[in-house]
């Protein structure tokens, strides 16, 4: 199966931005780990949550930013 995160605004609406990353996974543990590397990126492109699937399954979502951000 294959692990993908999708991006959502701070008002939570699909980010569409060609600019941002479009990885896709093979496990996981892949899929959290480049999210760790990455995520500050995308916060600063505008996204506000990201959403981990598995291929046609939302696993969870969490925001990017704290309470005090």
């Amino acid at each position: 199966m294959a692990w993908t995160w999708r991006y959502l605004g701070a008002d939570g609406t699909p980010v569409e931005a060609t600019d941002l990353p479009a990885e896709s996974f093979t496990s996981r543990g892949d899929a959290e780990s480049w999210l760790g590397e990455n995520w500050s990126d995308l916060a600063e492109a505008g996204v506000g949550t990201v959403a981990l699937w598995e291929a046609d399954r939302e696993v969870y979502a969490m925001p990017l930013a704290g309470d005090d951000a």
